[in-house]
């Protein structure tokens, strides 16, 4: 099989020069390529690069910023470097989060189904909040948990009609939108990375923005006020991320899980 970075620089139609490994490819295999016209380029598989490719699409479309891609094919994802020093942009990030968010479309889900790993995404269409979440986020997971975990799920999940906004806006989400699929370049976002878009509630990409360390208050000054009741249903958007990461990293985040079921009372 030709190597990655091959494969990369292939695509382009370029001949590669060099070959830098990067960090965070944790579901993917992920490298910088320099290429003989002196140009340079991130090049990653994973589950679908081309259903990645129209996710990095939709999100440049909606003027948030995101690689461009260069390329793509069944097999690999090429994609723009963008700079990323670090800093502080809580406030630019607030400001992008709110954009993105202000992208809607006509029900929940996504044009085609996606994956974290060898876990599923199902992306089928609805037009019922309350139902898409206990399918296709939550009772996805049961057959793949112990029965006391798996009763709890259930439980959630018959209880969502009351718990959920029946017909939320239903948002463009970056779906799995942590720190680390931020690039910051001093006071501002230079680029969203690694999305998982559907049409959703909002408060789905917040939730999992707290889930593993929250911005700072300039965040939400920038992005808004929050609706009524968002912090009963924070627990019930950050279990969906915490179930992912059970069944992809094992037992250590069984604990999560626990904790954020106590969080909803079931």
């Amino acid at each position: 099989m030709m190597p990655l970075a091959e494969r990369g620089a292939a695509l382009l139609g370029r001949r590669l020069v060099r070959v830098e490994p990067m960090s965070g490819g944790d579901l993917s295999g992920l490298v910088r390529i320099l290429l003989d016209d002196g140009s340079a380029a991130i090049v990653k598989d994973g589950p679908d690069p081309l259903a990645e490719a129209g996710m990095l699409r939709a999100i440049r479309a909606a003027g948030i910023p995101a690689p461009e891609v260069l390329a793509a094919d069944a097999r690999t994802l090429v994609i723009e470097p963008l700079p990323a020093r670090g800093g502080n942009a809580d406030a630019d990030l607030g400001r992008v989060v709110a954009r993105l968010h202000a992208v809607t479309g006509d029900n929940y889900g996504w044009t085609r189904d996606y994956a974290f790993g060898t876990v599923r995404i199902d992306n089928r269409r609805s037009e019922n909040w309350p139902d898409f979440w206990s399918e296709h986020r939550l009772l996805c997971h049961a057959l793949h948990l112990d029965p006391t975990l798996r009763r709890r799920i259930e439980a959630l999940a018959r209880a969502l009609p009351e718990r959920l906004p029946a017909r939320p806006r239903p948002s463009l989400l970056h779906g799995d939108l942590w720190s680390g699929n931020v690039l910051i370049d001093g006071d501002r976002v230079s680029g969203l990375i690694d999305p998982a878009c559907y049409h959703g509630h909002a408060e789905v990409d917040l939730a999992m923005l707290s889930l593993f360390g929250a911005p700072g208050p300039a965040f939400r000054e920038a992005y808004g006020a929050a609706e009524s009741g968002m912090p009963e249903r924070r627990a019930i958007y950050q279990l969906w991320p915490a179930l992912v990461h059970l069944r992809l990293f094992g037992s250590g985040y069984r604990s999560m899980v626990e904790t954020l079921l106590d969080a909803t009372g079931c």
